[in-house]
């Protein structure tokens, strides 16, 4: 594949900082616009291809020199379904991430699968495991190793998200536990062991920021109070999934939650999952997960409309306070690819390229080069 590296990007930085006060002068922090790619490698090997004004591109040089500043890649234990989300493709990503310049989000799924608000199927390795304190030495150990092998490579991620969408139980049997049947006990045990994991990772490194992660702001709300109460301790930022679609807050009042969630719990607030449409067409044979339903008035399936939406979003993140946006998978693109479910993605409708137009990029691309900074 032809990738070409060009001065012809618009090379913004897009580390947009707010100037915090402090007794001994100022400090900065970043506020992190970034993507999450961890389909890139697959796409690729698949045959697809990203363009940039008709030109084949690597898509990391693409978000980077857009102005994104952090990758987010989800890791699987052992998914045996599969030869992409393990260790070794996860480093791949991390590795052309870093070699773009940009920031690492690393998301352990502590799944074979994907881990979500419905389904949190403890790995098939752990899955005879009784002992619950052999339960937390193999989360522990498993985070820790990880984490020392990339280590040893010189490609450490600065974030680290400690499950995903872990609204209920993580580490289940079996999918479709409700919320209210969580044992917070176990629950915190296990959360707080693989926090503690990180950290002794990253003993002679500088400290990773921890992301405990829930899906909606309306369910964080609830989830973090009792996640409190059990003293879930040592992470530093509530992480948010996002989605119209599934949330009861409408874009103008997400940044009430987010403020909420920023002030009682003295945690920074950051929504690492997000996307909508620019179109409701289906390029493929895989369904579209994001259809007519994912649509806010005011905002149509256009690429204006997508690219009005991020932004939108963006500035409710701002003025709520928090620290950064992720879109989801904005590089799943249909291609000769299969899902268990279809041929081609069932996400290209909700991506950044267009495949009418060789794969190039869509509008959306320039939110990551607006100026977001606090008014």
């Amino acid at each position: 594949m032809n990738f070409i590296s060009t001065t012809k990007f618009i090379k913004l930085t897009m580390i947009l900082s707010v100037c915090l006060i402090t007794s001994k002068g100022y400090s900065q922090t970043i506020f992190y616009l970034g993507a999450d790619l961890s389909y890139v490698n697959e796409i690729e090997d698949c045959g697809g291809f990203y363009s940039l004004n008709g030109v084949k591109t690597d898509p990391f040089l693409i978000f980077k020199n857009s102005g994104a500043n952090i990758v987010r890649v989800r890791l699987w234990h052992n998914p045996t379904w599969t030869k992409y989300s393990n260790y070794a493709d996860v480093e791949k990503t991390i590795r052309r991430a870093k070699e773009a310049g940009m920031n690492v989000l690393l998301d352990f799924h502590y799944s074979d699968d994907w881990a979500d608000p419905h389904q949190q199927i403890i790995p098939a390795a752990w899955a005879a495991i009784t002992d619950e304190n052999i339960l937390l030495d193999s989360i522990y150990n498993y985070t820790y190793q990880t984490l020392k092998k990339l280590d040893n490579k010189g490609i450490l991620p600065e974030m680290i998200q400690v499950g995903n969408e872990t609204n209920i139980e993580i580490l289940q049997s079996k999918p479709h536990q409700e919320t209210d049947s969580i044992n917070w006990k176990r629950n915190i045990a296990l959360l707080n062991r693989a926090i503690k994991a990180v950290n002794d990772a990253y003993s002679k490194s500088t400290k990773p920021k921890i992301i405990i992660h829930i899906a909606q702001p309306e369910n964080a709300l609830v989830w973090f109070e009792k996640a409190f109460k059990n003293n879930i301790s040592g992470f530093d930022i509530i992480g948010l999934s996002y989605y119209s679609k599934w949330s009861e807050y409408s874009i103008g009042e997400l940044n009430k939650a987010i403020s909420k969630l920023k002030s009682k719990y003295g945690k920074d607030v950051m929504v690492v999952e997000t996307a909508y449409p620019w179109t409701l067409q289906n390029f493929d044979q895989a369904n579209n997960i994001l259809d007519q339903d994912a649509l806010v008035e005011g905002y149509p399936a256009t690429p204006v409309g997508q690219l009005n939406y991020m932004t939108d979003l963006t500035k409710a993140v701002v003025n709520g306070g928090g620290i950064g946006v992720v879109y989801w998978e904005p590089a799943w693109i249909t291609s000769q690819c299969k899902t268990r479910w279809g041929n081609g993605s069932h996400w290209e409708n909700a991506s950044f390229f267009n495949p009418d137009r060789n794969n190039d990029t869509l509008p959306v691309i320039g939110f990551f080069s607006q100026d977001f900074s606090i008014k």
